[in-house]
């Protein structure tokens, strides 16, 4: 990275993006140059510490998302933003397990850039799984629920 001097200024500005997002990681270029900044996901920390268990979890984990992401009802983020499972705090879930949805249905929100964008049902189906909380931060790809 010859001639390359690092703006610590903008890695503090995309550090605050990150807490003010809710995102795990962001990624900023200019020509070959590009700075990227991760942030520690919430419950990894104990794993980084203990190697062993972290492998163990890994495998069943990663076949769990895999197996979530083939299943012909998975509905996944459009975008990457924040989840809303709810019009409000304390308001009623848009869906939970067991509820029978119409296609079109809003099932969640996602707050992207300000911006309250609903994520709707792509079919009929009854909920079967709920795999996201209220305010988490999803990526685009993320399996929300599962319709049956």
């Amino acid at each position: 990275m010859s001639g390359f001097d690092v703006d610590s200024d903008l890695i503090r500005r995309l550090a605050e993006l990150l807490d003010e997002t809710g995102l795990s990681e962001i990624e900023v270029g200019e020509g070959e140059h590009r700075v990227r900044v991760v942030r520690a996901v919430a419950g990894a920390a104990p794993a980084a510490h203990n190697p062993a268990p972290a492998a163990a979890e890994a495998p069943a984990t990663q076949a769990t998302a895999d197996a979530d992401a083939a299943h012909p009802g998975a509905v996944t983020s459009p975008m990457v933003g924040t989840l809303f499972t709810a019009d409000e705090p304390g308001a009623p879930p848009y869906v939970k397990v067991g509820d029978t949805v119409s296609e079109g249905q809003q099932l969640f929100v996602i707050e992207a850039m300000k911006v309250m964008n609903p994520i709707r049902a792509p079919r009929d189906g009854t909920v079967t799984r709920v795999l996201v909380q209220n305010r988490d931060p999803v990526e685009y790809g993320d399996v929300l629920l599962i319709l049956e």
